[in-house]
């Protein structure tokens, strides 16, 4: 008898690459990996055997994926599933997470990035979701984010889908984004699992803008001297000197760096909700409804 259970994995469809880089992090003695060809076969697998991943195909569509992880949560419905497609919409994106989807990735994609998020997946031992919609059109999402960090990971790969922008600007707006988020989780949160951050994401036809509101008493400047958005012109670093004085982690530079990213940084008078705004240029927006050509 081994002196533990040996996990399942179970993957549609791997190519070389992705064979190469589950080989580096589901190691042999403690992961047994199934690879079947088709949704078909993995749906049968999995009714057969309960898997602790599933990671889907590439060749498939993100809306068959969706139907796949749907049957598969009627009999198993914790099951932790990657969904990789070719493309998706964001309407794509959006059914994934209503029916909690581990994560999903469309290409271009990057093998290092998915590779993190199979490495949380297998490091989270119970797992429940902790991204909860509660409203959500391709236009406007409401939802709430369960206070811990990895969720946040999680949340971010969908936003990053979500986001019809260039490459660098997805990238630019995700890490204010994540910034923002992970404030609110540590100091309104306190990194509390029982409480949830509000996350609101509107995509406009010329701006994008995402609110996140904490359940904390919020802030002033004047009481986060903690923060580099803090310092003085004269003293850059003083917010290091005072973090390491309060016993607290590097860091602090939150706030400064989402500043930076987006146009527009802007607090509630508690400062425990925060309005990210990027204004899109000219070839990101989008045509006007056709309702609002035909008031005009």
């Amino acid at each position: 008898m081994p002196p533990f259970a040996i996990r399942d994995a179970l993957v549609v469809d791997a190519d070389q690459d992705l064979k190469h880089l589950l080989a580096g992090i589901l190691q042999p003695g403690m992961w047994a990996i199934c690879y079947v060809a088709t949704n078909k076969d993995a749906l049968q697998a999995a009714r057969g055997k309960a898997f602790e991943l599933i990671i889907t195909s590439e060749k498939t569509s993100s809306r068959e994926d969706v139907e796949l992880l749907r049957k598969i949560r009627l009999q198993r419905p914790h099951t932790r599933l990657i969904i990789l497609a070719n493309e998706t919409t964001p309407s794509d994106v959006i059914a994934a997470m209503r029916e909690h989807a581990f994560s999903l990735f469309s290409r271009p994609f990057s093998l290092e990035q998915l590779g993190n998020m199979i490495q949380l997946a297998t490091e989270v031992p119970c797992w429940d979701d902790g991204i909860e919609l509660r409203s959500a059109t391709p236009e406007w999402i409401r939802l709430e984010v369960r206070c811990q960090v990895r969720t946040a990971d999680r949340l971010l790969q969908f936003m990053k889908e979500l986001a019809e922008l260039p490459e660098s600007e997805r990238e630019e707006v995700g890490l204010a984004f994540r910034e923002i988020l992970l404030n609110a989780m540590e100091h309104g949160g306190g990194l509390d699992p029982d409480k949830y951050v509000e996350v609101e994401y509107v995509r406009a036809r010329r701006m994008i803008s995402c609110r996140i509101a904490d359940p904390g008493a919020g802030f002033t400047l004047d009481e986060i001297s903690h923060a580099a958005v803090a310092n003085p012109p004269d003293d850059p670093i003083r917010h290091a000197k005072i973090r390491d004085e309060l016993g607290l982690r590097p860091g602090g530079l939150g706030i400064l760096l989402a500043q930076h990213l987006v146009d527009q940084v802007i607090y509630s008078q508690d400062g425990n909700e925060v309005l990210l705004i990027k204004y899109l240029n000219q070839s990101q927006a989008k045509p006007a409804a056709r309702a609002d050509r035909i008031a005009l």
